[in-house]
């Protein structure tokens, strides 16, 4: 059993949380936005913290799973942040924010304390199940040290040294949204050539769409895209791959347009989807259903 903080309760955070908890480990939880969430996991057997430093102080591994850099550095550097506990714990930092976020909270760390950047691959069913992917940037040593916490959550992969997890979930989210947008626009110029739907789709069988074409036929004939990454943050991430993009000095057009896309729809109402839901925006250029 470990010791372990979760700073973060929300749609990720708390099934995190539930899960290790599942797993048998002591688990104590904070978040900067308490509601229903915490009250349940305190049921579980969870410890309530009232602030991140609190739930760190103890632990030997603090979890953060928040939505973006402004919150991660309010989580870790702030008054009652996580490097605020008399002895910081390892680190394993799960939230998808940019590099120079990732480079800003090691430089932070006291010397001795590990960092591991995992953001992951999956949902929350996936982070329920304990099947999500980690993407781990760390030290051969820490990895080894904590693979058995990280397996906890799912299956873990060391892509490189502190950092390399939050350059691959940049990579692998540019790979997902490029995805989904290509099949977007085949399936409005297969419309605006006059093709039949079904047509499309068979045609969509014989090239390298095919298995999204199928997974995503029946959201598109019903217009449901219910959440499970909400495109709010797909179009954060996108902005994230852009900037990323460019301090690298790469030009990544296929990106831009997808950022593009992404923020046309935010803009359309339709943020609160899932980012799949970038698909009944394009094809139908109007605003989200009620």
């Amino acid at each position: 059993m470990t010791a372990i903080a979760v700073i973060g309760l929300g749609a990720m955070g708390r099934r995190i949380a539930a899960r290790l908890l599942v797993q048998g480990h002591e688990v104590r939880v904070w978040s900067r936005t308490p509601d229903t969430a915490a009250a349940a996991l305190q049921e579980q057997g969870a410890r309530l913290a009232e602030t991140a430093a609190q739930a760190a102080t103890g632990s030997e591994v603090a979890v953060v799973m928040v939505s973006d850099g402004a919150a991660l550095r309010a989580v870790t550097e702030g008054p009652d942040g996580v490097l605020a506990a008399g002895s910081p714990p390892v680190l394993l930092q799960m939230s998808t924010v940019a590099p120079s976020d990732t480079a800003r909270l090691a430089a932070a760390l006291p010397a001795g304390t590990d960092l591991l950047d995992a953001p992951v691959l999956g949902s929350v069913a996936e982070a329920e199940s304990g099947t999500l992917q980690l993407l781990v940037g760390a030290t051969p040593e820490a990895y080894g040290k904590w693979e058995g916490v990280l397996r906890s959550l799912g299956s873990p992969r060391l892509v490189g040294p502190p950092g390399a997890g939050t350059a691959a979930k940049l990579v692998a989210n540019s790979a997902l949204f490029g995805v989904i947008g290509v099949l977007g626009e085949s399936l409005e110029l297969a419309g605006a050539l006059g093709l039949p739907v079904e047509s499309a789709f068979d045609i969509l069988t014989a090239t390298p769409l095919a298995a999204q074409a199928e997974r995503r036929r029946d959201a598109i004939a019903d217009g449901s895209y219910p959440p499970r990454f909400a495109l709010s943050l797909a179009r954060k991430d996108a902005d994230l791959i852009a900037e990323a993009a460019g301090s690298a000095g790469v030009e990544l057009r296929l990106a831009h347009a997808m950022r593009s896309w992404l923020a046309d729809a935010e803009a359309a109402g339709w943020g609160a989807h899932d980012y799949t839901a970038v698909l009944g925006h394009l094809l139908s250029r109007g605003p989200a259903p009620a």
